[in-house]
């Protein structure tokens, strides 16, 4: 699964580096399918950070990555 999410995240990387930001894979519980990340650069605290990640970021994976259940921010 781990491959799978960070080829994913390879097909996002563009959009967000256009934007000034980045995002790092943290972490994948296979369990439950949740997949943590940190948004990096100009999406760390940017006022759209939750939408890129759950309308953006999310999407793309649950829609390359079935398996996936939910993507979560890392905790600060």
């Amino acid at each position: 699964m781990e491959s799978k999410v960070r080829e994913a995240l390879e097909k996002i990387r563009p959009m967000l580096l256009a934007d000034g930001g980045d995002v790092r894979l943290v972490k994948i519980d296979e369990a439950s399918g949740v997949v943590t990340v940190a948004l990096q650069g100009a999406c760390h605290g940017c006022p759209h950070a939750a939408m890129t990640l759950k309308n953006g970021i999310e999407a793309i994976i649950k829609k390359e990555v079935p398996e996936v259940t939910e993507v979560v921010a890392e905790a600060m």
